[in-house]
């Protein structure tokens, strides 16, 4: 990409299960606001708006576009709404660099939302992701995602020997990396041992094995470098790849079910724009979408991050821990701060923004200083593959 959209601010509204009476015109309307605060702006100077968020069956509100303008004082701006399952963040903040890069906008307002952990009946959520495979041979038929995700890490386990313990390793970090981050959904120092011991969902899949389901909202602006206001020069992190790649939506279509091919062919994509070489050495720090634990892995893997088969021993060595080589969900990905699927690219953009520029939470910062992160996420079973990479100045 020869033109690189700045990651100008952003602000996370904490992922939740919300039962204070608040509801997504509150969330939307703080996210946005915390955004165009950490971006120095006011809402005058936003030229268009793109709204995310995973499906109108969980917020119950069709056509949210010009009403969530209506909450933040931009009635009037073009707005547009991403609709991609749990990639929804990841291709809204496509869409706004697609806008930046075109010259269609200077400055665009990303808002991605969900409303699915207090207001709906967990059955009804359950039924809904269903529908989000094939509906008609598998949603309607009783499939469940995490079904289909455990279908697709039994045949990475027959294929490549990967444990339930290196899947639980996934769980401890993650949730151990919650703790300081204060937009987290469930911090918890656990074991091992906690997580083989909690209660089997789907085999091998136990119940830390699986991301929440989360209320809340995350707001970013991205900015043309032409259009930086007074002061922004220490908001360095530009977008230098944005790239999207899809699987077959049925597992059963899939040659290697276990592997993400689709995430694959996005990340290859996204390091020919940036100039990747070999992510495994180039890339410092990454946000992934650990739907389950073995989703973690799974794609670690299908970035090339390291050699097939290798994400699960390596975990368990600390590899990708806060200290490790190279350093995954720092902020506690979908199993520690949460799933809130329209949110979640966003927030994942913010917080790899946050750490190359050395402002994220400073017990996750530890110390560390990142030239250039990877921004992972998917719907499906790594179906609708969504990848970017954003670099400091000495990326």
């Amino acid at each position: 990409m020869s033109y690189k959209p700045v990651v100008l601010g952003g602000d996370v509204v904490p992922f939740r299960r919300y039962k204070d009476g608040s509801g997504v015109r509150d969330w939307v309307r703080a996210a946005a606001l915390g955004a165009l605060a950490d971006a120095g702006l006011e809402a005058r100077d936003i030229d268009a708006v793109i709204v995310a968020s995973e499906t109108d069956f969980l917020s119950l509100q069709l056509v949210p576009g010009p009403l969530i303008l209506d909450e933040i004082g931009l009635t009037g701006v073009p707005v547009m709404r991403v609709e991609s399952g749990g990639a929804s963040g990841g291709n809204a903040l496509r869409a706004g660099v697609m806008h930046v890069m075109s010259g269609l906008a200077k400055r665009v307002l990303i808002i991605g939302y969900e409303n699915a952990a207090s207001h709906l009946n967990s059955d009804d959520v359950r039924l809904l992701y269903g529908l989000s495979f094939d509906a008609d041979l598998e949603g309607w038929a009783g499939a469940t995602a995490t079904m289909l995700y455990a279908l697709s890490i039994q045949d990475h386990m027959e294929r490549f020997g990967t444990t339930a313990k290196q899947m639980a390793a996934v769980s401890v970090k993650n949730h151990a990396n919650a703790g300081p981050n204060p937009w987290a959904h469930k911090p918890m120092q656990i074991s091992t041992e906690d997580v083989l011991d909690s209660p089997l969902v789907s085999s091998p899949y136990r119940m830390l094995d699986c991301s929440l389901i989360s209320d809340g909202a995350a707001a970013l602006v991205l900015c043309a470098e032409d259009a930086l206001p007074e002061g922004a020069a220490n908001r360095c992190t530009r977008v230098v790849a944005s790239a999207c790649a899809t699987d077959h939506v049925r597992l059963g279509d899939r040659p290697q079910p276990g592997i993400f091919h689709g995430k694959a062919r996005a990340m290859q994509a996204a390091c020919r724009q940036a100039w990747v070489l070999n992510p495994a050495t180039d890339i410092d720090v990454v946000e992934l979408y650990d739907s389950y634990t073995g989703a973690e892995l799974q794609a670690i893997e299908a970035l090339g991050l390291c050699p097939e088969g290798q994400a699960g021993p390596r975990g368990l060595d600390g590899e990708f821990s806060l200290q490790g080589r190279l350093p995954v969900n720092v902020s506690g990905g979908l199993i520690g701060q949460g799933g809130a699927p329209g949110a979640v690219g966003l927030a994942q953009a913010i917080t790899v923004s946050r750490l190359i520029e050395g402002r994220y939470w400073p017990d996750l910062q530890v110390g560390r200083r990142y030239r250039r992160g990877v921004v992972d996420c998917h719907a499906g079973v790594g179906t609708l593959n969504v990848v970017h990479i954003l670099e400091g100045p000495d990326g």
